[in-house]
């Protein structure tokens, strides 16, 4: 009997990793999930145990192989969670744990490196802007308060790389992880200028080679096969970091194609032939290892938790979702004139602007706004946040969007973010779209795929389009026109309005470390004489 062809994806995320074995038309025959500790020794510091990823990656590995029974698997490939330091020894075990891209230690000097011009050489040479969890400060930040662990440290692996050397022994890396690090965009390879400018020329020898993301890599070896199942000698190919991958699965592969990622944080890509943004937007861009294409971001912090506030706070939060989206779709589009600013996470914003004290507002509110208004506004907010990233990334009016993560499954989503954004919105319904971007790696580098773009389609995109609605057209442009404008002009006010939360905050502790002193009142009762009462202060109804 001739078994069922199949490739193993592997997706290591921040908090949890997948394994799922596909066949090679994109059906799933076997997952499994783990979860991973995110450790914080300190309040800014973000780090995970490298063992502990990758005993619950070699967990994940054999239950789904298990899942997927008599299969013939034709090779594997890694995707995960991307920056942080990884660091590994001469014989390949961890110096320490990994610092993870969301670690904040190096904050400080990121700020420095902003003000003495490093921080301005990073964006030019890489193409993203500087941010904590990036390699470079990280590396700094460990050798000044840990010299010894950079001194033991041989090489650096991402997570993904940290797994796939787990599973063949290969060290290397590939173009996408090391647009993060020191690699020139533009020219595809590791900068010695910019090694040369940072002083980090002692840093190089911690970089691993380079190889393209679809091409074979390595393969298993006999001490991955005891640990996992998988064979000895399965072709495991380069991969790339997380954000790509996702791309990939969605089948955006071409210049000119656009992604976004609606989650717990929003996220706009587009493809493009070289970087083209301007020095002054802070986008992260990142090299597909295919000829000069590179894909620029904007990851906006504001995404689907606004929703969840926003429904808690009108008093909605025990309805279900459809029928929330019933209430926001009795109201017309433009909310009533409501508008809403959608910075409502605690650190700011960071991207299409960086502003670590920028907060959420409704705004032109009258006793006569109702819930669905206020709902239907931070819908509009959400996707006009969208719409002003995919206009500074210059995404054509005309262009499709593919959109995922947890907001696209709504339909009113959709809608919105068509409408408002004036793009048509195709929705995929895969869940795993990094294992399915890797997955279409291994279609390549095994042969059984000319390009990424012949491999992507016969894995399948299963998208649902939503197509603008050309009436509110006009609506939307001037609703555009006013939100940038008025979110501007309260930018000045955002420092003084978050002294103003943490002084109420402070206020409200110190309430609650003592009581309130008691008051004396004198009170005339009748008979005329005076008569002195205490009593302690009550809440007004």
């Amino acid at each position: 009997m001739t078994r069922t062809p199949a490739v193993l994806g592997i997706d290591a995320g921040t908090t949890s990793v997948k394994s799922v074995v596909l066949s090679l038309d994109g059906e799933v025959l076997g997952a499994s999930r783990s979860t991973v500790r995110i450790r914080r020794p300190l309040p800014d510091r973000a780090e995970q145990d490298m063992d502990e990823v990758w005993s619950a990656v070699a967990a994940t590995i054999s239950a789904a192989c298990d899942e997927a029974g008599d299969v013939e698997l034709i090779g594997a490939a890694v995707t995960g969670q991307g920056d942080g330091a990884w660091l590994v020894d001469e014989d390949g075990r961890p110096v320490g744990p990994a610092l993870l891209w969301l670690d904040g230690r190096a904050a400080p000097r990121v700020a420095e490196w902003g003000r003495d011009g490093r921080g301005a050489l990073v964006r030019e040479v890489t193409g993203s802007a500087l941010f904590p969890g990036a390699l470079p400060v990280l590396l700094e930040e460990l050798e000044e308060n840990d010299p010894g662990l950079v001194r033991s440290a041989a090489t650096h692996l991402n997570c993904k790389d940290w797994i796939r050397f787990r599973l063949t022994g290969r060290r290397a890396t590939d173009p996408s992880e090391a647009s993060r690090t020191y690699l020139d965009v533009a020219q595809g390879t590791y900068s010695h200028r910019l090694l040369t400018g940072l002083g980090h020329e002692r840093f190089e020898r911690l970089l691993p080679p380079l190889l393209p993301p679809g091409t074979v890599a390595g393969h298993v070896t006999a001490d991955a096969a005891r640990e996992t199942g998988l064979p000895v000698g399965l072709p495991v190919a380069t991969g790339m970091v997380d954000t790509p991958a996702g791309g990939v699965g969605l089948g955006v592969v071409d210049p000119g194609q656009v992604y976004a990622i609606l989650g717990t944080t929003a996220f706009v890509g587009a493809v493009q032939e070289g970087p083209r943004a301007p020095a002054d937007l802070p986008v992260i861009t990142v090299s597909l290892g295919e000829s000069d294409h590179v894909v620029e971001c904007l990851a906006p912090m504001n995404g689907t938790p606004n929703l969840d506030w926003a429904r808690q706070v009108t008093g909605l939060d025990a309805l279900e979702w459809e029928e929330v989206a019933r209430i926001v779709r009795a109201e017309p589009a433009g909310a009533g004139g409501v508008l809403y600013l959608p910075y409502a996470g605690v650190s700011g914003e960071r991207a299409p602007f960086v502003d670590t004290d920028a907060s959420a507002a409704w705004l032109n509110l009258s006793v006569s706004t109702t819930p669905g208004q206020l709902l239907r506004a931070v819908y509009e907010g959400i996707a006009l946040s969208l719409r002003e990233c995919m206009d500074l990334l210059g995404v054509g009016e005309g262009a499709t969007v593919r959109l995922c993560g947890g907001g696209a499954q709504s339909s009113l989503v959709c809608e919105i973010v068509a409408d408002v954004t004036g793009r048509p919105v195709e929705r995929s319904t895969f869940a795993e779209l990094g294992v399915r971007g890797v997955a279409a790696l291994v279609l390549v580098a095994t042969g059984r795929a000319p390009d990424l773009r012949a491999a992507t389609e016969r894995l399948g995109t299963d998208t649902h389009r939503f197509e603008p609605d050309p009436r509110l057209r006009a609506l939307h442009d001037a609703q555009a026109t006013v939100f940038t404008a008025v979110r501007d002009a309260n930018r000045h006010h955002w420092a003084s309005l978050r002294d103003l939360r943490k002084a109420s905050h402070q206020t409200d502790q110190e309430a609650t470390r003592r009581a309130r002193p008691a008051h004396t009142v004198v009170a005339r009762p009748p008979s005329g004489t005076s008569r002195t009462t205490t009593h302690h202060d009550k809440e007004l109804p």
